[in-house]
This record gives structure tokens, C-alpha cells and sequence, in this order.
């Protein structure tokens, strides 16, 4: 793990009192105006400051212990809006309402033009009907998000989803250094949110890969690295639920963007190249590295969000399991002319192996098979799809290869009279000068000479 660091917020101030997380904000005052309002209580240990960001106020020592940087702040602001989305989608399906402070009641109009009056009376009676349960920020909810961050430092990040991110189980604020568990500890204290919080001292791998069982994945894991997230992604993809949350960071854009390829592969599994869209190169190569992860243990991804801000990237994934195909070959899997050779040549000395007439055979069949349509369809299966009688599989499969041979065989005819130069056109009447509609007088390309009568060229 990198060594942790703190960045020094021109913005602190430490001449004013420390604030109070808990002191509720002034009447006629915004939730801004009233955070920078607030005044913390006594008993901070020496040199210690504290750093307001969102809803939260994080107890910062003044030494070189833990990390703080307040560019990210747009990064904790999208995550607590994102997961906050995630948690409404998710409880939804379960019952259960998502109230944030603040916000206005959601109306959703139908734009559909087929929406009779009985629909509407279906989405008017839905609509009355308020879920059973009510969750907002701050509460614990016995059947809500189960989160984790991994690489926690001051554990600000996970005050913040414990303050301002409804319908949460417990937040698991999780640092490999013990001055870190401990200042996270202290200010879930401070924040009064250690109902939801818990700090834990362990290694973020080991700890995801303890978790791997079904009863015990998060449905959210937030990882936010000092440089690479390479080493976290195997256990990540492992530890959240299904359809679960994947909230990533990376950080070592110089690697994603293009000045180490080779470093690149060893870490994300592709090459990355200098070039004007390297960002979105990187986004997709941590999508990648992200779903061939996945892939391993039958899982796959899903992107909600993926975005390249400031020095990093950030991408939001759900993850699921099923079963995929490929990738695959999809060009021809054979050569025709080759297969010919070898058939005439068995066909021809059929004394010379055993098994002439099999080999025959199966390469008969693969001179019939079409060569640019990959896999295969059943006979019944698609009789089943067109309700019809399944017909003899010869009798088909004898059909439709000549029938398709026969119109290969005419596009290549019409593709040896292709038109590679514009002049030519001349030679063809403009129907649209026939029926009095074209625009473009003698700069037409078509011809406006109605006695030229080379209309089979046309077809």
C-alpha cells in the first residue's frame, strides 16, 4: 500500500472554534451557509484541524499520517449521487422509499401516444399507493446497502455516504494503517454515525476475499487507490452481491494514457497508446481489465457511469452472473479452395485410408457450409419460429445452399461492374429528372437526356 500523505487546504481555518457536526442549521439559513456556520466542541488533540466537505466534518491531524485531497471532492460528490440513485433503484424493488433532504417529490409523465384511459387510471391508482417503508439519510436500515471502502484513510468518504446516502445497512470504512482505523473511529464518533459506521484495520484484498460468500458480499465496494487499482480488482469483482455496485478509481494516467504500454498490459491486460482520445482509451481499458476480471468467476459487468475528470478516471459498474460467450472467431473457419483439393485428392485414392468414405463425407459437409455466416440454426427451431412443417434436412439444406449460391454469385457479377469514378454516372438517366423532382439542374450527376434508354444498367 502507497504511504499515506496529507494535503495541506489553504481553505482550513484553525482560529475559529472547532465546529459541532450535530448542531442543526439556523432557520432562513442554506445547509452552506449553515455548515460554515457551525463551531466544533472542545477536546481536539494538538495540532489537529477540521475539514468540512459535504455534510460531514473530518478531524485531520496536522502531521504527515493520513491523505487528504480536496480535488476529489467532485469524486465524492458523484459517488454519493450515484450510490444514492443505485439505493433508490434498488429498494424500490423491494418496497421501499428513498427520501433526501431536499429534494422535490418526482413526477413522472408518460409521453407514450397509446396511453388509453384505463392506463391512466392504473398509473393514478399506482401512484397513491406509498410504499410501505420510508428510509432517509442517517438511519440505519436492517435490509438496506451493505457498503465498503476499502482504501478509507480518514474514513471521510464513508462519513459522507453515512450522512448523506439514504437506506444504508453499514458503512465498513476499512484502512491497512492503525493511526488511520483509528482517526476513522474518531470521527464516525464525531459525526454521530457510528450507528451506520464501523472502522476496520485490515488489508482491503484479504478482507474482500473473506468476504466472497453470498450471505456476506457488499452490495457496494468503493475503491479509491493512490495510483493503480490493478491489485483490488479480482477480490472486488468476488465481494459484491449480485447486481451489486462497483465504484473505481485509478489514478496512474500516465501508465492508462500511454507512456508505459508494457506496464499497462502487466496491470490492466491491454496497451495502452499515446494518442488524442487516450482518456477514453483508459476508461475502456479499466472496463476491460473490470469484465476479464469478472469473467474468471462467471461474472460479468455492467457500466452506469464512466468518466475521465482532472488526473483520474472514475467508472461505476454493477456486476452480475451469467454465462457469456466468446469473444470468438468470426471470419471463416475455413478454406474452401484448400478443402476442395483435399476432397478430389481422398475422393480420387479412396484405397489409401481406412476411413475414405467418412472423411469424404465430413468434408463434404463443409463445403456446404456458408462460410460468412459464424455458428448455426436448427431445422426445428426455425419451423417452430415460421409455424410450419419441418421439412427433411437434406431437402432443406440441399436448397438453401444452391439458392445462396446462386445470389453470391450474382453480386460478384454486379460487383465486377462496380463504379469507382463519379464520370460514369453520366451514363445513367436520373429518375428523379423523369418525374420532375430533381434540384440539381446540370450539376447532376445522372443524366437529364430522356432518350437514353440504358435502364438495365439501372437494375
Amino acid at each position: 500500500m502507497e504511504p499515506l500523505k496529507i494535503a495541506q487546504d489553504p481553505e482550513i481555518s484553525t482560529n475559529k472554534p472547532s465546529p459541532t457536526p450535530a448542531e442543526p442549521s439556523s432557520e432562513g439559513m442554506t445547509d452552506t451557509a449553515a455548515d460554515k456556520e457551525k463551531t466544533p466542541p472542545g477536546g481536539l488533540l494538538p495540532g489537529e484541524t477540521v475539514i468540512k466537505e459535504g455534510k460531514a466534518s473530518i478531524l485531520f491531524p496536522s502531521a504527515n499520517e493520513v491523505f487528504y485531497n480536496p480535488v476529489q471532492e467532485f469524486n465524492r460528490d458523484l459517488t454519493c449521487a450515484v450510490i444514492t440513485e443505485f439505493a433508490r433503484e434498488l429498494l424500490a424493488q423491494r418496497g421501499v422509499k428513498v427520501v433526501v433532504p431536499g429534494e422535490k417529490e418526482r413526477v413522472v409523465v408518460s409521453l407514450s401516444e397509446e396511453t388509453n384511459e384505463g392506463d391512466v387510471q392504473t398509473e393514478e391508482k399506482n401512484g397513491a399507493e406509498e410504499p410501505a417503508v420510508t428510509v432517509t439519510v442517517g438511519e440505519k436500515y436492517e435490509h438496506g446497502l451493505r457498503v465498503l471502502e476499502g482504501l478509507a484513510a480518514s474514513g471521510l468518504r464513508s462519513v459522507r455516504f453515512a450522512l448523506e446516502v439514504p437506506g444504508l445497512q453499514s458503512v465498513t470504512a476499512n484502512d491497512f494503517s492503525t493511526k488511520a482505523a483509528a482517526l476513522i473511529a474518531r470521527n464516525a464518533q464525531y459525526n454521530g454515525v457510528s450507528h451506520l459506521l464501523q472502522a476496520s484495520c485490515r488489508d482491503a484484498s484479504m478482507l474482500m476475499y473473506e468476504m466472497r460468500g453470498k450471505k456476506e458480499r457488499y452490495d457496494v465496494i468503493d475503491l479509491d487507490p493512490y495510483g493503480s487499482p490493478a491489485s483490488f480488482l479480482d477480490a472486488a469483482v468476488q465481494a459484491v452481491t449480485e447486481g451489486g455496485l462497483l465504484c473505481i478509481t485509478c489514478t496512474d494516467m500516465a501508465v492508462m494514457a500511454g507512456n508505459s504500454g508494457e506496464t499497462c498490459y502487466s496491470k490492466y491486460g491491454s496497451v495502452s497508446i499515446k494518442a488524442k482520445y487516450c482518456h477514453e482509451m483508459a476508461l475502456r481499458i479499466i472496463l476491460h481489465s473490470l469484465d476479464q476480471r469478472a469473467a474468471v468467476y462467471q461474472r460479468y459487468i455492467q457500466p452506469l457511469l464512466s468518466v475521465s475528470v482532472d488526473f483520474y478516471i472514475r467508472v461505476f459498474v454493477r456486476v452480475f452472473t451469467g454465462q457469456l460467450g466468446g469473444p470468438l472467431w468470426a471470419e471463416p473457419i475455413h478454406d474452401l479452395a484448400f478443402v476442395q483439393k483435399v476432397l478430389s485428392a481422398v475422393s480420387g485414392n479412396p484405397s489409401r485410408f481406412g476411413t475414405s468414405k467418412r472423411i469424404e463425407g465430413v468434408l463434404s459437409m463443409v463445403t456446404e457450409e456458408l462460410e460468412d455466416v459464424p455458428l448455426y440454426y436448427t431445422v426445428d427451431s426455425l419451423s417452430s419460429t415460421i409455424h410450419c412443417n419441418t421439412p427433411p434436412l437434406l431437402q432443406f439444406s440441399g436448397g438453401i445452399c444452391t439458392d445462396l449460391q446462386d445470389k453470391r454469385k450474382k453480386f460478384q457479377n454486379k460487383r465486377k461492374n462496380q463504379i469507382t469514378d463519379s464520370s460514369h454516372l453520366k451514363d445513367y438517366p436520373c429518375k428523379k429528372f423523369k418525374q420532375g423532382t430533381c434540384t440539381y439542374g446540370d450539376k447532376c450527376c445522372f443524366s437529364h437526356n430522356l432518350e437514353q434508354t440504358n435502364v438495365e444498367k439501372m437494375e
